[in-house]
């Protein structure tokens, strides 16, 4: 969200830096509810004077003993308009919160400015593409045959874009997310948590999911709770209304969960296979950084989730997104984007993002800084990594002409030291 006092003083620069960004905010609407919480403050300040005048001048009539009861009836009077404006007032903040709360995050001055994907900018690659001898399957073909997907079940059991993963199948999923894990907390210092799978709307509000995704989210039927779309939502709100000691940062967390989408915006978009689910698995990063740090922080995350990739000998390539691909909350974002040879071409496997103080001002995440002053946090998060896109990777990368799938070595040690993915009779 951002400072109701910037909105005021430069509502038309943000909407400028936004651009087709924020397409949807009602910009004209906001400003008018702008300048009437502007004129609603002056007058409920003006009326409270007024009202501090006037009991002022009962005291001073009731110490000469004079007649008060005429100023008491005018100060009644002017109790009950403070009321109706303060009134007035609460409904037009509401108002402009929530409209507020629909503006995307500015673009860091760094960011490529584009519409869409094929404005992104590449950063560098790594890895070379594997040539095959052979044509390479997709990787539902691969794991159905190996018959450790299936798809069929699934939809029997739930319906369209779900998985059940079986045997080999399920013991690599499990190796990985350990792996991952392992890696972030003893290599590079992520503290593990294991937060809840379901949060209530404040905490989606604070990590910017609603209310503009509303229609993204999984809600329980009886409560105002939320499936998770991802461990960002809780670990970011670990520290919601706190105010953290300056010594304490940064802070980093990792975690693994599953997470939950509807994808209401992606009808006909990878129908097939494990690239978009209702449900997946997922590692995360979270960081809380000082301003002054957060840029620095957010390239040592985006290599913390590199690191998977590479200790797995997956090929991938980083770009900057452009302002008309980043997300939400965002202020700069890279992609992760790893090589699936069966559509050759890169796909996204994570996104590492800075947020600046944007989340933080929602949730009010503070810190205290060394001359006692109270500032908001930045808050960065990335995928380290997508696990069922790691899956996928694995298995298009790997995969043999005989039909088997070699496990990278990296994951050999969680595999009970299996070298190849064969069918199991």
């Amino acid at each position: 969200m951002h400072d109701l006092r910037l909105l005021r003083e430069d509502l038309d620069a943000i909407r400028t830096r936004l651009g087709t960004r924020a397409s949807d905010v009602a910009w004209e609407d906001l400003r008018k509810l702008i300048q009437e919480r502007h004129h609603l403050t002056s007058q409920v300040e003006q009326l409270r004077h007024q009202l501090k005048k006037g009991s002022d001048e009962v005291g001073r009539l009731k110490r000469e003993k004079q007649p008060v009861e005429r100023t008491m009836a005018e100060m009644k009077t002017l109790s009950d308009r403070i009321k109706d404006a303060e009134e007035s007032l609460r409904a037009v903040e509401e108002r402009v919160t929530e409209l507020a709360l629909r503006i995307p995050n500015v673009p860091h001055a760094s960011v490529p400015l584009g519409k869409g994907p094929a404005d992104n900018q590449e950063v560098r690659r790594w890895g070379t593409p594997q040539k095959f001898a052979f044509t390479p399957k997709p990787h539902w073909e691969i794991g159905e045959t190996l018959g450790i997907l299936d798809f069929e079940r699934a939809a029997r059991m739930v319906g369209a874009r779900f998985v059940v993963l079986t045997g080999l199948g399920a013991r690599l999923e499990r190796a990985l997310i350990n792996y991952m894990l392992d890696l972030h907390a003893a290599r590079h210092g992520y503290q593990e948590v294991l937060p809840p799978f379901m949060v209530n709307r404040a905490a989606m509000t604070g990590t910017g999911q609603l209310p503009k995704y509303e229609e993204d989210l999984f809600r329980l039927r009886d409560d105002e709770y939320f499936l998770i779309p991802t461990a960002e939502v809780p670990l970011t709100n670990l520290h919601r209304e706190e105010i953290l000691s300056d010594g304490c940062l940064p802070i980093r967390y990792t975690a693994y969960t599953p997470c939950f989408r509807r994808e209401a915006g992606s009808y006909g978009k990878d129908t097939r296979g494990l690239i978009r689910l209702h449900q997946f698995n997922k590692v995360e990063l979270v960081a809380f950084a000082r301003p002054e740090e957060s840029y620095e922080e957010l390239e040592r995350l985006t290599e913390a989730a590199e690191a998977v990739l590479q200790g797995l000998g997956l090929p991938y390539r980083v770009v900057t997104l452009c302002t008309g691909d980043m997300g939400f909350a965002a202020a700069k974002s890279y992609d992760l984007e790893v090589w699936l040879p069966s559509q050759g071409t890169f796909r996204e496997i994570s996104s590492c993002s800075n947020c600046e103080a944007f989340q933080a001002r929602r949730a009010n995440i503070r810190y205290r800084r060394q001359n006692g002053k109270t500032d908001f946090v930045h808050t960065l998060n990335g995928s380290g990594l997508a696990v069922g896109r790691t899956l996928v990777a694995i298995l298009e990368n790997f995969q043999q002409a005989d039909g088997s799938v070699i496990v990278p070595e990296a994951l050999r040690p969680y595999m009970r030291g299996l070298e190849r993915i064969t069918r199991e009779e």
